[in-house]
């Protein structure tokens, strides 16, 4: 189960529309790990060692490297690494957290900080790039890397500091921007992001293939991913697409510079051409195996082989994370009334990445994340949509800054929480949401799932007589 509390989840609530939801959400999760994909896609016969379509001859390679960086990096880098065996030299990643499950025989993991930079991470990151500075033109690396690097690899441009990095993206992240504009900053004061890492993998002379997944929303699905993606892009190993002018625009545009370090637009605005980020790698090989519709795509496929009619809202859902959840309880509310624009009994599934925008004078009372905000903001606009259910979660294990995933909620759960005395209101004018939704037993975890592809919703909206007769009659 990837769900690690699901016996919990399914003992509370509308019982039956959350065991079908969750039910839904655990196989689409198993779907899209990458421990799986990977192993599927690689194998060594001899010399050889092949990834999907290409292979190469180990025979000629002095030394195989692996580097890993992201939050689903625990899965990606353990399967390489149980791929090669003793084939691999040496390996280093960098996870967000550390299962005690994970096993590997050549790969040192290292915990870095996420979603800010650490200096855990940065003394990770500089054995990286000693082992990068260590090889040669006979050398082989491969990189496995997901959404979450750019904080954990982090080797900021002197003279900034990690303590400047991370001031610089808590304030990019909680001040409303795209991520785009975020990863703009973010790549362009980085020794190690925006493909810097392949940069200096290329000056060793030395060999990268890179194999990915992409957290990006308006990415299309992967199609065969035993073929080497022409249009890989951004991560630490992949060209960049993002400029020193839109990272520029990005803190000018939204008002930051009084915000950030004076070091980090210091440097800015002093950069020059040679400053720029790679804009391409024609010697690299590149493999995508997954993106985010492939979760929302999973989710549908695990809904109708339940029988169950199943519709993909969208794969680019951004905004206010708690003004979705209302928007989640309008369309179902929608869907009861009118049979419009689906009709009960349904599921609707969304993916994408809803943000939460803390302002600087907020009073911060607990913890909690995106997915969790929105399924409270459900909670408070569904109570007159029987057995109505909103599952969201983080697919990586991680929502903001609580150890939850997401959360789940449904027409029961303003009730519940108003018997146990928890005002939902006030905890999401607190940024409290795991700890409201804790009170109520509907906040779920996972830890690691295998995969890091931004937010997966899942919306169960039941035929409304169907329903009551149901609830009547338990």
């Amino acid at each position: 189960m990837k769900i690690k509390n699901y016996d919990a989840l399914t003992a509370v609530g509308d019982i039956s529309s959350r065991e079908l939801v969750l039910g839904i959400a655990n196989e689409a999760l198993q779907q899209v790990d990458s421990y799986r994909r990977i192993r599927d896609l690689m194998r060594i016969d001899g010399d050889v060692l092949h990834v999907g379509a290409r292979s190469w001859d180990l025979g000629q390679k002095r030394n195989v490297y692996l580097i890993g960086a992201g939050k689903a990096c625990n899965s990606m880098a353990m399967a390489v690494d149980h791929a090669l065996g003793d084939r691999l030299t040496r390996g280093i990643a960098i996870v967000k957290i550390a299962e005690p499950d994970d096993h590997y025989h050549r790969t040192e993991v290292y915990v870095g900080g996420h979603p800010l930079p650490d200096a855990a991470g940065h003394r990770a990151t500089l054995r990286i790039l000693a082992m990068i500075d260590s090889a040669g033109p006979e050398d082989l690396f491969i990189a496995v890397v997901s959404g979450g690097s750019s904080a954990l690899l982090n080797a900021p441009i002197a003279p900034i500091t990690v303590e400047d990095e991370a001031v610089a993206t808590e304030v990019l992240l909680t001040s409303g921007l795209g991520i785009y504009e975020v990863n703009a900053v973010r790549r362009h004061i980085s020794r190690t992001n925006g493909g810097r890492l392949a940069q200096r993998i290329a000056a060793q002379g030395a060999e990268l293939i890179t194999i990915g997944i992409s957290d990006a929303v308006g990415k299309p699905p992967t199609a065969d991913v035993t073929q080497p993606d022409p249009a890989y892009s951004s991560t630490p190993f992949g060209p960049d697409a993002t400029t020193l002018d839109d990272a520029r625009a990005a803190i000018d545009g939204h008002g930051l510079r009084s915000r950030l370090p004076e070091t980090v637009t210091r440097f800015l605005d002093e950069a020059g051409a040679s400053d720029e980020t790679p804009k391409a790698f024609p010697d690299n090989t590149y493999f995508l195996i997954n993106t985010l519709p492939d979760l929302a795509e999973a989710a549908l496929d695990a809904a109708r082989s339940r029988g169950i009619d199943a519709h993909l809202l969208t794969t680019y859902l951004e905004g206010e994370s708690r003004d979705a959840g209302t928007f989640m309880a309008s369309l179902a509310h929608e869907i009861q009334a009118t049979g419009r624009p689906f009709v009960a009994p349904c599921i609707v599934v969304s993916a994408g990445e809803t943000t939460t925008h803390i302002r600087p004078a907020t009073t911060i009372t607990g913890h909690g994340g995106p997915s969790q905000e929105l399924t409270v903001g459900f909670a408070l606009a569904s109570a007159g949509i029987p057995g109505a259910c909103m599952y969201s979660m983080d697919s990586e294990g991680t929502d903001g800054t609580s150890p939850a995933a997401g959360g789940i909620t449904d027409s029961t759960s303003l009730r519940r929480a108003i018997e146990a005395g928890v005002d939902l209101r006030e905890h999401l004018r607190g940024h409290a949401s795991f700890e409201a939704l804790s009170a109520i037993d509907d906040v779920v975890l996972s830890g690691n799932t295998g995969t890091n592809l931004c937010d997966l919703n899942i919306l169960f909206v039941p035929d409304r007589q169907q329903q009551i007769a149901v609830q009547e009659n338990a």
